[in-house]
């Protein structure tokens, strides 16, 4: 068992004013391998405290000075890498070739670029006789989840501190060991006392009162949009700025001048990486009416190529287990769901796969004859589970692909790129992948409606966390 019991506090770990202690489950075996802390507002206090005071200088250091850090930052993470990775697969089930090739190097993308995103950036600019000024926001709380981890909180962490700013970090309780390694590295970094705070706990006992208390500047929260419908909330009477990254139900436009087998092919295996765990995953597949059938045995060939095996030994491509109980609970209901409401199981289903009877383990699933009413079509499942439904013309296509609460991600594919840019330029939602475009560390991250407000990654989160002043007179005669 390993223990991670303290708190990352004003440069030093301390242990929690109240001890509680929690176990951290090995999905894919169901028992626990480490213990943390749970914090309470007393813990919260005394970061926020300790970010307030590091505040004051830390937010007059030079551009090379905090750019200088994130190289640091970025050295120490990559000499972690190894020991980030096998901690992100072990809490919450990612396959180690998935945490080695992405989870892990995902998190050390986000600290090189924004080093460079520093650099060049323009803090003042003088128009007229005023000076425009970006500083720093102040001190911000970030809430991260549990299935891109590292990710999640580098694209959080990495432009707060290229800006200036101070920070108290609430990592999923689900998945918190990569943040504890992360503070190590902060350590060994040089980071100044009181820059970087971490207190482990859940939402209830810390992130709402963190989301509440007056010292904080700015929270920043990725989750559900339950979640962060509460994080706001709390943050509303204190009237400070709320960046939030939610949840997605994105759409994938199959065009009929599309390859069929490599758009359909590919677009199940995307849905199935990380067993389906990713907010922008393309969970509705829209395919021309009269190209159904055959886009249906595409799709249940590659759900059923799709393997499924322990995170240790699982071979490229394959899918490890859902990352906690609750959440595999919330897929079977929805494919029972699915069921129920009449659509068509093509592969997959209910239970865990064939040859394993412990673990968090769902099946590759695939429906289809889906209409975009029924409940498998409107709710985040957040599994390996895709959703087919027809269409009878690209502006039906685009019409449906824009019926939902959430906009986060879309896709499209077609054989005509200018055809493939038009119906991107319709489809409501912060991102569009192009004919399988990959991610992009520069490009805005983030979403439309109940999937968010604000936006993560490169230059555009790094604004994020300034204030905009306005120095009139600046240059008057």
């Amino acid at each position: 068992m390993q223990d991670y019991l303290q708190f990352y506090i004003n440069g030093e770990w301390v242990d929690p004013v109240e001890p509680r202690a929690i176990e951290v489950e090995n999905p894919a075996t169901e028992e626990a391998f480490a213990r943390i802390s749970l914090g309470s507002a007393a813990d919260v206090d005394k970061a926020v405290n300790a970010a307030k005071a590091a505040f004051e200088t830390f937010s007059q250091t030079s551009v090379e000075y905090r750019a200088d850090l994130l190289d640091k930052i970025t050295a120490g993470y990559q000499a972690r890498l190894g020991d980030i990775a096998t901690a992100i697969s072990n809490q919450m089930g990612a396959p180690m070739w998935l945490s080695n090739a992405a989870q892990a190097p995902a998190g050390l993308g986000h600290y090189a670029s924004t080093a460079a995103i520093l650099r060049d950036y323009k803090f003042e600019e003088q128009k007229g006789s005023t000076l425009i000024r970006k500083e720093p926001i102040g001190v911000c709380g970030f809430i991260t989840p549990w299935n891109w981890p590292a990710n999640q909180v580098a694209c959080k962490v990495a432009p707060a501190i290229a800006a200036g700013c101070t920070m108290v970090l609430k990592p999923s309780e689900i998945a918190p060991l990569d943040a504890m390694l992360l503070a190590e590295v902060m350590h060994e970094a040089g980071v100044p006392a009181g820059v970087f705070n971490l207190v482990n706990g859940d939402g209830p006992g810390v992130g709402a009162y963190m989301s509440a208390h007056p010292d904080v500047d700015m929270m920043s929260f990725t989750g559900s949009t339950r979640a962060g419908v509460l994080v706001a909330q709390a943050a509303a009477p204190t009237v400070k700025r709320v960046a939030q990254e939610l949840g997605g139900k994105s759409a994938n436009i199959v065009l009929p001048d599309a390859d069929l087998q490599q758009a359909v092919a590919g677009g199940v295996m995307q849905m199935m990486t990380n067993s389906g765990q990713s907010c922008n995953a393309p969970s509705r597949m829209f395919v021309q009416k009269d190209q159904q059938a055959q886009a249906i045995e595409i799709a249940r060939a590659a759900a059923e190529s799709v393997q499924v095996a322990m995170p240790q030994d699982a071979p490229r491509g394959a899918i490890g287990p859902i990352s906690n109980a609750n959440q595999y609970a919330k897929i079977q209901d929805l494919i029972q769901t699915g069921i129920d409401e009449g659509a068509t199981l093509v592969a997959g289903g209910l239970g865990r796969p064939e040859g394993f009877n412990k673990g968090y383990f769902a099946r590759p699933t695939v429906f289809a004859d889906v209409t975009n009413d029924m409940t498998i079509a409107r709710e985040e499942i957040f599994g390996p589970v895709l959703v087919m439904i027809p269409y009878e013309t690209e502006a039906d296509a685009v019409e449906m692909a824009n019926d939902t609460v959430y906009g986060l991600s879309g896709y499209v594919q077609s054989g005509d790129i200018n055809r493939a840019r038009k119906v991107a330029n319709q489809l409501r939602t912060g991102n569009v992948h192009v004919n399988g475009a990959g991610p992009d560390f520069a490009a805005p991250f983030g979403g439309y409606r109940q999937s968010g407000n604000g936006r993560e990654w490169g230059e555009y989160g790094f604004e994020e966390f300034l204030e905009t002043k306005a120095v009139l007179g600046y240059d008057a005669a």
